[in-house]
């Protein structure tokens, strides 16, 4: 049995998450950030259950997501080949969608034993990065572009917690296109010997929406983009994470 996000259980009206944070500058120099207003609040839900911390607002009205979409299929160029492909359980799999990497210069990111290296910022990628920090307070380094021709292409269940990224940072997870239910399921609940009993989360992520996954949430739960036949329309999804950069290099 899944729970939707519309139970009280599970969200609540919230602000801007203000919180002293620390970030890190494109010199390598950290910066903190008081309990200060963020130049672009929005209205955020909170998401929440045993050892999950989300935040889910709409960042961009219809007409201006329309418009960045749009943009984003002109401009992201999406891997092929080697890049194209994942690995699991050892057998190699064609990725159920399109893919792309960017980021800043020289930055690379390993998953499913791919590593991947970053393409140059966009123009949208940069001004929708710049968005994300404004309401946010956090920096990003990289960004995983995943385009959804429709519903039958997906995301299997997995956890972004690959040993690169900062755990400290949430990840920003930016919707455009048509609406898609996004499932979490808790490590322990996976499974026919799953060892407990806890219901999923589903939300659905709609047209604009910015959903950031705090710690510790990447731990304790599987999130995943299921099949949905219905749905006939593409969708683009913009993960921003923080890779730690190696100042010994």
């Amino acid at each position: 049995m899944e729970t939707f996000v519309k139970k009280r259980s599970f969200i609540s009206e919230a602000r801007s998450p203000q919180k002293k944070i620390k970030l890190e500058s494109d010199e390598g120099m950290e910066q903190d950030e008081e309990d200060e207003e963020f130049s672009h609040p929005v209205p955020w839900q909170k998401i929440e259950a045993e050892g999950l911390d989300c935040d889910y607002a709409l960042l961009f009205s219809k007409e201006e997501a329309d418009n960045l979409f749009k943009q984003l299929e002109e401009e992201v160029v999406y891997s092929t080949g080697e890049e194209a492909k994942v690995q699991v359980f050892g057998k190699v799999y064609d990725i159920p969608r399109k893919q792309a990497t960017y980021g800043d210069a020289g930055l690379t990111y390993t998953y499913s034993r791919v590593t991947r290296l970053a393409n140059s910022w966009t123009p949208t990628l940069e001004y929708i990065r710049d968005a994300v920090t404004k309401t946010t307070g956090q920096l990003f380094n990289f960004i995983l572009v995943n385009r959804y021709k429709d519903g039958q292409d997906h995301m299997g269940e997995h956890r972004d917690d690959e040993k690169e990224l900062d755990p400290l940072c949430p990840i920003a997870s930016v919707s455009l296109g048509a609406p898609r239910d996004f499932i979490f399921r808790h490590r322990d609940a996976r499974g026919k010997q799953s060892l407990r009993q806890i219901e999923p989360v589903k939300l659905e992520l709609a047209h604009g929406s910015l959903l950031l996954m705090n710690s510790p949430t990447n731990t304790f739960w599987y999130h995943s983009l299921p099949v949905r036949k219905k749905s006939s329309l593409p969708r683009i999804n913009l993960t921003f994470r923080r890779i730690v950069v190696d100042r010994k290099k």
